[in-house]
Order: C-alpha cells, then structure tokens, then sequence
C-alpha cells in the first residue's frame, strides 16, 4: 500500500527488465506492424507511441503491446513478460512476407519506469533532454548524467518515454542491461529522487495501480479465448485501416453484437473479489467470473473487474461474488475506478 500510494502521490521506481521488446526494421517496416496489430500505425509520427494489440484469426489475443515508431521504417513493440518467446515466435512467423528484418531485443535492455506526479522533476535531473516537449505516449532519445559515483558517466542515446501502467504521469527508461550500468542507473534514480520521497515499487503494486485503473492484464482481461470488443478495447482497433490478422473475425463478431462484456465491480459486503471467483445472480446462477480484484488503496474500497452477460453491465446492478463458499453481493460501478487529471496535450493514440 506504501509503494502504490508513493505512486498516486509523489514517484516510484519500479524495476520492468523482465518486458519484451521486438524490433522492426527496413522498407516493409509499416506495412507489417499494419498487418500484425490492431491500431493504425500510420498515424504515428517519428517519436510517437500508441496501445494496440497482436490477434489470432479469430479475433482474440495473442498479446497486448506498446507500438513505438522510433524512425521512418523502424518500430519497437513492447510486449508482456509471460508472452516473450510465444509473441516473438508469432511475430516472425506472420511477417516472413514482408521487406524487414524482425529482432528480438528483450535482453538487450534494463527497462526502468519512474511513475508518479514528481516523476518529471525526478527525471529531468538526470537527464539534458527537454522532458517537457515529451507528450504522453511519445519517445524520444537522450543523454542520461550518472554523476553521484566516479567516474561520471554519460549515457547518450538512451530511449525515454513518457509511458507505463500505473494510470500516473510517468516514464519508462531503456538502458543497456549489462548490471554495473544498470545498477549504477537505478542507484541514481534512486539518490535524485529523495528529496520527493522516492519509493521502489515491486509488481504488488503495479497490479494494484493497474485495475484502479482499469488497464487490461494478460491472462486475466485479455487472453486467447477473450475478443477485442468484450474486452472494450474497441476504440484501439481500427479496422478501417484494411486488413491485418483477425479483423475478418472481428467484423462478424461485431455484427452479431456482444454476449459479455467487462464491467467493473464494487464489491459492497465484506469480502474480497480475487481472480478466478464466479460471479452469481441473485438466484445463485452464475453468470461470469472476476478476472482482477483488490482492496484499491487510492480509493479504500474493494474493487474488481468481472465478465458478465450484457444484461446486467448497468451502473448500479447488483451481482453476486462467490467468496469461500458465501455470496457477497457487489455493484456494477464506472470504470476506470481512478483517473488522474490530465493535461489537454496529454492524449493516447
């Protein structure tokens, strides 16, 4: 609770080296991350940033992923730790027609998010870049000052973005993974951001920062047996853009309308909803499971997100969670549970 207030409050650090990151380079560059992710692509600038997702055929998913145009025929995904080799694997295998080279660069990194509203000054101190000019959900590539120990050193050309999965203001930091260098990063981070009460935040927190949020975690919100509408990640998938992997399942699903949808819970009874419980009517007949509950820190209620049948996704519906054998009642409330204000630039792709 310490680490995910320090988060809403002031700054984290957390320690994310265990993402993957695939790279793809060379002519046909845009046109296969076009075919292989649901948003459109050619929307981004140089230095631009956007949430999609990867697709099986039927329209469920492979993976969530960050899409970072880094130059006019090179793009790096960010994918999830659990999916490295599967998503890589997918990747290469559904690009093979295309004029660029695909590299998986997951070990090459040390990634580090800095999370929080104090995350820009923290950063700016260590950095000559004009954090500033950075948007939400742009990148761009800097010199990073490690002063505090001898000798100095300056890591030039490190990728910053203004990105992460917390719901705050934030960046994530790319440095090179040998551990001298990235030990000494880290300590620096660290030693700049006393003064606003730094704390390292561990995945605990991160997942509870995430649901507030209602960010999508794989395995849970987002899986393989799970579409791109019942998630409610319609507004991230274009399928104006022409075709890319799932979008022909996509469109008849989307004709013959949802049977479930994401909602989220507040559970009103005493009683925590935890992944995997069913969620009942008031007859006992279940009706859809939780994917992620919590205590929310932020907010001191117990909160969860649940698929449930279209019928009972209005604000307000009472919905029955089984916990340890008892049904605890819930309500269906708006999503995300928590939104920080933000800036009128600061808009997501």
């Amino acid at each position: 609770m310490a680490e995910h207030k320090a988060v809403r409050t002031s700054v984290g650090i957390f320690d994310v080296s265990h993402m993957g990151d695939i790279r793809l380079a060379g002519a046909d560059a845009l046109a296969a991350v076009q075919h292989i992710s649901m948003n459109d692509a050619a929307r981004l600038a140089v230095g631009q940033a956007q949430y999609s997702a990867l697709l099986y055929p039927e329209g469920t998913f492979v993976d969530d992923v960050i899409v970072h145009r880094l130059g006019e025929d090179e793009y790096l995904l960010v994918i999830n730790a659990g999916t490295r080799e599967k998503d890589f694997n997918w990747v290469r295998d559904n690009t093979r027609g295309f004029r660029c080279g695909v590299e998986h660069l997951s070990d090459e990194f040390t990634q580090i998010a800095i999370q929080g509203p104090r995350a820009v000054e923290l950063l700016q101190k260590l950095t000559d870049a004009d954090l500033s000019a950075v948007k939400f959900y742009w990148v761009k590539r800097g010199t990073i000052h490690l002063t505090q120990g001898q000798p100095r050193r300056y890591l030039s050309d490190i990728l910053i973005a203004r990105t992460g999965y917390t719901g705050e203001d934030g960046f994530e930091i790319y440095v090179p993974s040998d551990v001298a260098t990235s030990e000494r990063v880290w300590n620096e981070v660290f030693a700049a951001g006393k003064e606003f009460v730094i704390v390292a935040c561990g995945l605990g927190a991160r997942n509870t920062l995430r649901l507030e949020s209602k960010m999508a975690l794989y395995g849970h919100e987002i899986s393989d047996t799970i579409n791109v509408w019942e998630a409610g990640l319609d507004r991230y998938c274009h399928l104006e853009k022409g075709e890319f992997v799932g979008r022909g399942a996509l469109e008849k699903l989307k004709a013959a309308g949802l049977k479930r949808a994401l909602v989220g819970l507040e559970v009103v009874e005493r009683g925590i909803a935890r992944d995997g419980y069913r969620c009942l009517d008031g007859h006992g007949n279940e009706i859809g499971v939780v994917t992620s509950g919590s205590p929310s820190p932020t907010l001191g209620k117990n909160i969860a997100l649940a698929y449930v049948p279209l019928s009972m996704t209005g604000l307000g519906t009472e919905i029955f969670v089984e916990i340890r054998g008892q049904r605890v009642k819930a309500v269906v409330v708006g999503t995300p549970f928590y939104k920080r204000v933000r800036k009128a630039s600061a808009v997501k792709t």
